[in-house]
């Protein structure tokens, strides 16, 4: 979307002076007694900044939380505070890197940076990374649904196993859910909108943390030997080589531990989102959204250190790949971890819609840049992004490898590569030269990004040609 003119200056070039986006310049700024002159062009925000950060950080937060325990079993507690402060550091500096690409071209859509950067294939490409990672978030998202919602609805009936009823059937659930849940939501006109379901699925995952937390100091260690997963205990005495499970590792190497690092990575993965919720901040300006960015991320850093400690402090050796499925080796049938368990659902449930948009604002940025708002168009993407879906979830079994691949592509794209790039690509030489400090710190950030690529496609294949259980997790 071009601007013609930016603050009653001709835009020939496409840029706007570096200098005249300070921190604290408002992107709406207002006028003494006149209207509003609205700086961007794409849409006037109205959302609150409080439910700008329950979006954001509903974005932020994953289904990865509920691996995090086992990452820190396999790196220890004190490299595992490392990690997770130096992938927080990395997002909020990325988000810092789109934020002020936005702001010398005057657009907040990812996929425009792509154009603006290197024309309709950076568009294009922007376009499809979106669309591939959200698709697979929705999927796993689904996935918890699948596989979750059926054992719930067991446990209220106090059945012990699957009698093949059609409401115990996880495809059926998840059409249910999709249909009565999701799309009704999904077709909200504004994201800000959601920015109430958000707070209420944040409102989920604190409970679950409360009950990680209550539970540490209710489940003995080691477990009882009826309780005892026999398997996964030999399994983690070959990794950890040692029968002690029940001591705190403060810094640990093992095997595992490498997959622990895209594990965190894309724990943080909200990019996407950031510049469609930026889009509808009241009161836009740069500052103002990297502090929601900042809250947001600080926020769920301290969720993700908080559970994954006393995940870990729970089970130590012990814990599993899913933190949920090793408190169903204490008691499947135990109330709390019942409520637990649909406390996640709800929350994964309500992300969805959220993660919805960047891949419709997508889908519009490619087929329908121009156009009006249409109603029409608007559930229709909705209608068939759901579909697909739902139809990847039902139909693809090996879907698992599938997110991995994903996962290690478009990830480090969405957090690294593609900010760097856009970054070092649209601020012009004139106002910050190619070896400035800025530009080469952009550099080398999306160069790590190639590095965490090349590192996640090297465990995927490793997997595939050992055939090795991976450990999960993701965001």
């Amino acid at each position: 979307m071009e601007l013609q003119k930016m603050n009653g200056h001709a835009v020939d070039d496409g840029f706007d002076g570096v200098e005249g986006l300070a921190e604290q310049e408002e992107f709406l700024p207002h006028k003494g007694g006149a209207k509003k002159d609205v700086r961007f062009t794409d849409f006037e925000g109205k959302t609150s900044f409080g439910m700008s950060v329950f979006n954001l950080s509903n974005a932020i937060m994953g289904s990865g939380i509920l691996g995090l325990a086992f990452a820190m079993s396999n790196t220890g507690i004190i490299l595992f505070v490392i990690l997770l402060i130096f992938i927080a550091v990395l997002s909020a500096y990325s988000i810092h890197l789109l934020l002020r690409s936005a702001g010398v071209v005057g657009i907040r859509a990812y996929e425009q940076l792509g154009n603006r950067a290197f024309g309709p294939p950076g568009k294009m490409l922007a376009a499809c990374i979106i669309t591939v990672h959200n698709i697979g978030a929705m999927s796993s998202y689904l996935f918890i649904v699948k596989s979750e919602l059926p054992l719930v609805i067991q446990a209220f009936l106090s059945k012990h196993e699957n009698t093949g009823e059609w409401f115990l059937n996880g495809n059926y659930l998840i059409i249910i859910v999709s249909a009565s849940i999701i799309l009704p939501l999904a077709l909200m006109r504004q994201l800000g909108y959601l920015g109430y379901t958000s707070g209420f699925s944040l409102t989920c995952m604190v409970f679950f943390l409360i009950s990680v937390i209550y539970k540490k100091f209710n489940i003995p260690c080691p477990l009882n030997e009826e309780h005892g997963n026999m398997t996964f205990d030999d399994i983690h005495h070959d990794v950890n080589g040692t029968d002690d499970f029940c001591d705190a590792k403060m810094a640990t190497v093992n095997s595992q531990t490498a997959y622990t690092i895209p594990i965190l990575a894309f724990a943080f993965v909200c990019h996407p989102e950031v510049l469609p919720i930026y889009t509808e901040l009241r009161d836009a300006t740069k500052k103002r959204m990297q502090n929601v960015a900042n809250i947001s991320i600080m926020t769920m850093f301290v969720m993700y250190l908080l559970t994954a400690l006393f995940g870990y402090l729970t089970f130590y050796g012990a814990v599993e790949s899913e933190l949920l499925h090793t408190y169903s080796q204490v008691d499947p049938l135990d109330k709390l971890v019942l409520c637990v368990r649909l406390a996640v659902l709800v929350a994964v449930t309500l992300t969805v819609p959220v993660v919805l948009f960047p891949i419709r604002r997508a889908v519009l940025q490619i087929f329908f840049p121009d156009k009006p708002f249409s109603w029409v168009i608007h559930i229709a993407i909705a209608v068939c992004l759901i579909f697909v879906v739902n139809l990847l979830v039902i139909f693809v079994p090996s879907i698992r490898d599938i997110f991995g691949l994903i996962g290690a592509t478009s990830a480090p794209s969405l957090i690294f590569i593609l900010p760097g790039i856009f970054y070092i690509r649209i601020v012009p030489s004139e106002q910050e030269p190619l070896l400035s400090r800025p530009k080469i710190q952009a550099t080398c950030f999306a160069a790590l990004g190639f590095i965490f690529m090349v590192m996640s496609l090297s465990f995927i294949i490793i997997d595939w040609v050992s055939g090795e259980a991976r450990s999960g997790g993701g965001h």
